[in-house]
């Protein structure tokens, strides 16, 4: 092998290595830094979601009806129509009365049945349900005012940081409380 060769790859390996060793101390004996924080501030996102809504109302409803057919306003009508129609003439007319009378306090009966009992209501109770929109407020992070440097700078955080906060290679990070180191 060329000796010039050879002396020029050991100078080169000696400058290269020499350099790597200066640069190495220079950041070795870099000292962290810290920036004091001055406020912290919550930012809230407000978003809207959906949410079922139940309450309980009173309704009316009509009652079971006991007699479908509303025999009995019938029967009741139809007799009080023939007594009343029995009252009426003398002879043939009186028994042509009779029917009459019979067969429209018939009609009338069930049609005075069949009304009340439409009307016959009760109370009940139902729950009714609706969906509405509600505000929501999520936890979006921090703003987070630090003074660096005799600067105010901000910076929006994930995690509410202590009083202090590591600045390590120009990028900001937390320092909790308890870890929090005062250099000066």
């Amino acid at each position: 092998m060329n000796k010039g060769l050879l002396v020029g790859v050991i100078i080169g390996a000696v400058g290269v290595t020499a350099a790597g060793s200066v640069a190495s101390l220079h950041y070795m004996d870099q000292q962290p830094q810290y920036a004091e924080v001055v406020s912290t501030k919550a930012v809230m996102a407000e978003t809207m979601v959906p949410v079922e809504e139940c309450k309980t109302v009173q309704v009316q409803v009509q009652k079971p009806v006991k007699d479908e057919h509303q025999i009995s306003g019938t029967a009741i009508g139809a007799v009080v129509g023939g007594v009343l129609g029995n009252q009426v003439g003398g002879g043939d007319g009186k028994k042509v009365a009779t029917v009459i009378g019979a067969v429209a306090g018939g009609y009338t009966g069930k049609q005075v049945q069949k009304e009340m009992q439409t009307s016959d209501v009760e109370n009940q109770a139902k729950q009714t349900c609706t969906t509405v929109q509600k505000k929501k407020s999520t936890l979006v992070g921090y703003d987070v005012r630090y003074l660096l440097d005799g600067k105010l700078k901000t910076i929006r955080m994930s995690e509410k940081p202590g009083e202090q906060l590591l600045i390590q290679n120009d990028q900001v990070l937390p320092v909790a409380k308890a870890d929090a180191v005062v250099s000066k």
